[in-house]
């Protein structure tokens, strides 16, 4: 039998219930700490959350606040300022995550998406040389090199030194970056 220990996985496999009623992306923004809802960084119609299933450490998605399945539904304001916190969110992770390279992209509808969330985001994948192996391909199985809390800690540190910070927060109590675009 294979092993993969994933020993910080055990928080969500002892959890009481689902602690999210209804869209995870509408829900976790309104929470009070940041660190612990995986928000790196908020824009005035955005927010950098990272991914829970990551396929690389540091994949995170940039989202609307508002509700939106579509980028056509958006107004200009909001696509403008989803476009500059996926910059952002490019420059955060080059200058502290530190990839060979960046995927992007959105999955829209549900056969794109697999049947996730239906709450229009955008992935932003790190790449490094080499991060696929044989494992995927031979065994089925990804394997993550960081744990999701230090990778906040990096991404949230590339985004606290950028040019658009208002106010840095903290990382450490829960605050994510606020950043200002002027859209």
């Amino acid at each position: 039998m294979d092993r993969i220990y994933a020993p910080w996985r055990i928080e969500w496999v002892e959890r009481n219930s689902d602690p999210i009623d209804g869209c995870p992306f509408c829900v976790l923004p309104k929470r009070e700490d940041d660190r612990e809802s995986r928000i790196v960084a908020r824009s005035e119609r955005n927010y950098v959350l990272l991914n829970n299933a990551p396929y690389n450490p540091g994949h995170a998605m940039v989202i609307p606040r508002e509700h939106h399945e579509d980028p056509t539904d958006l107004d200009d304001g909001a696509l403008l300022d989803h476009a500059r916190l996926k910059a952002a969110t490019l420059t955060a992770m080059r200058r502290d995550v530190d990839p060979d390279g960046v995927n992007t992209g959105q999955n829209l509808g549900a056969s794109a998406a697999g049947g996730s969330v239906d709450h229009l985001h955008t992935h932003v994948v790190p790449r490094w040389e080499g991060d696929t192996n044989f494992m995927p391909v031979t065994g089925e199985t990804k394997v993550i090199v960081e744990a999701i809390d230090r990778t906040y800690g990096h991404l949230h540190a590339g985004f606290a030194a950028g040019d658009d910070v208002v106010d840095p927060g903290d990382a450490e109590s829960g605050e994510a970056v606020e950043l200002d675009f002027d859209v």
